[in-house]
């Protein structure tokens, strides 16, 4: 797709670890310090809530709102900003994302999506730093995974 951005990882950690550290420990991998983030709600179903909050070192506070598509436990997580709970749509949309799990053994091999509806959203996106910004989250959401595999 060409207002696609994507990373893939080979997480060194098993799936239902990255899948715990989504679902339990998700403001600990968010997003890169000196940001944090705190989840509001995670209703993990298609047309669930997902709301996060994240916080600058300056005041900054980032609302990120929008539901789940589709859920599929340990391989997959498709969520959007098009939409709030109800399916009610959310103004100016600016990508559907996805996260995808694939077994390897006792590593994953992750991949990050990011679809965006124009190719000015995508170049946004991309100038925001979406490389560095998605390579920085998965590789905090990794350690998360190795910590709560080895414990």
């Amino acid at each position: 797709m060409s207002n696609e951005l994507v990373i893939e990882r080979l997480m060194d950690a098993p799936v239902s670890a990255l899948w715990r550290a989504y679902t339990d420990h998700l403001g600990e991998w968010f997003c890169p310090p000196p940001w944090r983030a705190e989840l509001v709600e995670m209703d993990l179903r298609a047309g669930g809530r997902s709301s996060v909050t994240m916080y600058g070192p300056n005041g900054e506070e980032m609302p990120n709102e929008g539901v789940y598509l589709e859920v599929i436990p340990d391989r997959l997580i498709v969520f959007t900003d098009a939409f709030t709970p109800g399916w009610n749509p959310a103004g100016q949309p600016f990508m559907v994302g996805s996260f995808e799990f694939e077994p390897q053994g006792d590593k994953t091999l992750f991949r990050g999506r990011a679809r965006h509806w124009t190719e000015e959203a995508r170049s946004q996106h991309e100038a925001m730093g979406f490389e560095q910004g998605w390579g920085v989250m998965a590789a905090q959401w990794e350690a998360v995974a190795k910590r709560l595999a080895a414990g």
